[in-house]
């Protein structure tokens, strides 16, 4: 009798914490934490069909330049800053790679 007793004070002591300005705002604080986690548990299913194609077009760019940026006017006009976006192209894609799991 004596434990349910105390079983019940404690299940009231709870409840009337649960009451508390400072235990709603912990709720609400746990609720947004969980609400946060829903949220970066997305499905990343789209992030390989990202990074591939733009790992590839900064290594397709940058054999296009070498083998024929000097007869390809608009590469001829970049001239080093291809190597730029070729580059840039490959650590987007490794940086997009990252968000995969």
């Amino acid at each position: 009798m004596k434990k349910a007793a105390a079983e019940k004070e404690a299940e009231e002591a709870r409840k009337a914490e649960a009451e508390t300005p400072e235990a709603k705002a912990a709720a609400e604080k746990e609720e947004a934490a969980l609400e946060r986690k829903r949220r970066v548990s997305m499905d990343r299913s789209w992030v390989p069909g990202v990074f591939v194609p733009v790992g590839v077009l900064g290594v397709l760019w940058l054999v296009v330049y070498y083998i024929a940026g000097a007869q390809i006017p608009f590469m001829m006009a970049l001239g080093d800053w291809n190597i730029l976006i070729g580059m840039g192209a490959m650590a987007a894609a490794f940086a997009i790679a990252t968000l995969w799991k």
